[in-house]
């Protein structure tokens, strides 16, 4: 084992962490402030993560120094700025094919920065949108099969302005229960006819289109799902709901944010491995995780559609434009992902999975889901979550430690995600150190190892009970 994990398990370190408290609680607690004060009253939230700040438990907001690669040097939140930050193996960026590193994207980003600045000056509805964008929007309508797609200036944007856009008061939507925070909050900002559905579940799916048709047959049903899970790495079965949705004459929606140009043929996700492009209702993604910038687009074969987001998405609306530079990024990596080398560049991250997920498992680890660029660490309990979370960090592995509300109360995970970059021996010494800390954490804490969600009552895990996000 290594050095640093040994040090920071000995059994006085954790008494400590217990005796204050740093281990304990969580941010579902602060969800519902009350009194008078909104500004005083965030106070107590801003005590909390100031308490498990200054015991290595907060590993959140950190900062990068240079590019997001498969080593890079992480700040602490707060860290003093003549502190050196700590190099070392890169588990929590989001560069799933490695092309925020790549040449050819960095000196199209340049290029287009000589040509037409940083600033795209407007909304798109206005004067935001430039050659580029334009092109842009082209080239992922060709790859999606969908003519008419709509640029946003985030993923989160595009998510929440698509619903807000297209759903009414009147309107329902039956949304996937682990679905991305943005799909939900535009769900709930759109109607209060908001109808959850357990998770990959398409009998759930079935019933509750069933039961929404047969006292409403007038107004309109959105269903939403995503290509590849961010939490869990696995992906639903997308002819069987869009089949569901003719049948109940519902429109589906899926969101490729993590899929698109790292899984599938030519980078078409989950829906190109489905033999599914140009027949989904409605896909749109984000930029943030394979195409080395924000942004985010939403694409359909309705040109009628792209009118409603111009005119009614708050989004697209009322923010600017992706600039020509954001567009330029995208472009180019979207070149590569449709290419040969693009082809290469997948073969080599979900060989990185498969071998990250196969290490992981010699160390104890129970892996969530199907080889891609998310391999989630079960853990169940936060505690063991933020202890293992903390000797990482001191022992310059950086990965996420998720808990609520990334995820539901008791499904506490690391969220390590594999780049295309990694080398063999990055994915090696990580996998160890990983195990290495999530072992030496439950056994610290009195917890048996994790059997991963699911598990009976009783039955071994870190996690106890598992709820639900609430609101």
């Amino acid at each position: 084992m290594h050095q640093e994990t040994q040090r920071f398990e000995r059994a006085d370190d954790i008494a400590q962490l217990q005796a204050c408290g740093a281990l304990r609680g969580n941010v579902a607690q602060f969800a519902q402030p009350r009194g008078p004060d909104l500004i005083r009253r965030t106070e107590a939230l801003d005590a909390w993560c100031a308490l498990r700040a200054a015991h290595g438990v907060w590993q959140y907001a950190r900062a990068v120094d240079g590019a997001p690669g498969p080593e890079a040097r992480v700040r602490e939140e707060g860290a003093d700025a003549l502190q050196a930050p700590a190099a070392g193996i890169n588990f929590a960026s989001q560069d799933y094919l490695s092309l925020a590193s790549h040449p050819a994207v960095r000196e199209a980003a340049r290029q287009t920065l000589s040509e037409a600045g940083p600033h795209s000056a407007g909304s798109a509805v206005l004067l935001g949108n430039s050659s580029v964008s334009l092109a842009l929007e082209r080239a992922l309508g060709a790859l999606l099969r969908c003519e008419h797609v709509t640029l946003f200036p985030t993923g989160w944007g595009a998510a929440f302005g698509l619903i807000t856009a297209l759903a009414t008061p009147r309107d329902y939507v039956v949304i996937d229960q682990l679905a991305h925070a943005s799909l939900r909050q535009g769900a709930s900002a759109a109607t209060r006819n908001v109808a959850p559905h357990r998770h990959l579940d398409t009998g759930h799916v079935r019933e509750l289109l069933a039961a929404i048709r047969s006292r409403d047959p007038e107004n309109g049903i959105l269903v939403v799902t995503e290509g590849l899970f961010s939490m869990d790495s696995d992906v639903p079965d997308l002819p069987l709901m869009q089949h569901l949705c003719r049948e109940y004459g519902a429109t589906l929606l899926v969101d490729v944010a993590h899929d698109l140009g790292a899984l599938g043929p030519g980078g078409t996700g989950s829906i190109g491995e489905q033999g599914m492009l140009g027949k989904i209702d409605l896909v749109m993604g984000a930029f943030s995780k394979t195409f080395a910038s924000n942004g985010g687009f939403v694409a359909c074969a309705s040109h009628a559609v792209k009118r409603q987001l111009q005119l009614f998405a708050g989004p697209h609306l009322f923010s600017n434009a992706l600039s020509p530079l954001q567009a330029a990024t995208v472009l180019e990596a979207l070149r590569i992902v449709a290419g040969g080398e693009g082809d290469m560049l997948r073969a080599g991250l979900l060989r990185n999975a498969v071998a990250l997920r196969a290490q992981l498992a010699e160390t104890g680890m129970r892996c969530l889901g199907l080889p891609s660029a998310i391999v989630p660490v079960w853990i169940g309990s936060e505690q063991v979550a933020r202890l293992a979370g903390r000797t990482l960090a001191r022992a310059n592995v950086h990965v996420n430690a998720v808990e609520f509300p990334g995820v539901p109360l008791g499904a506490a995970r690391l969220r390590l995600q594999v780049m295309a970059a990694h080398d063999a021996d990055q994915l090696r010494r990580g996998a160890r150190q990983v195990g290495a800390a999530v072992n030496g954490a439950g056994a610290a804490l009195g917890v048996e190892p994790a059997r991963g969600p699911g598990s009976r009552p009783g039955a071994g895990g870190y996690g106890g009970r598992r709820e639900r996000c609430r609101g």
